[in-house]
């Protein structure tokens, strides 16, 4: 059995979110998720511990919001 990997790549973040890479770089460049550049080509990796961190955040927003009726009726995919 192999271990997952500490690090994703920004495909493999948007591809686990169902979202594009531009959206991810945004949350990265946002701060809204924690990532680092590394090599010298500099390129992004999300440990995959900060990612599970966003996506309960998210959820924990999602449930706020719909307490306080800030949610739609979500039939978009």
């Amino acid at each position: 059995m192999t271990a997952e990997p500490r690090f994703l790549s920004v495909k493999n973040v948007a591809d686990e979110l169902a979202i594009s890479e531009a959206q991810v770089y945004t949350l990265v460049r946002s701060g809204e998720l924690p990532a680092i550049q590394v090599g010298p080509k500099k390129v992004w990796r999300i440990e995959r511990a900060k990612l599970e961190e966003y996506i309960e955040r998210q959820y924990e927003a999602t449930q706020e919001a719909i307490r306080h009726g800030l949610v739609g009726s979500g039939d978009e995919d």
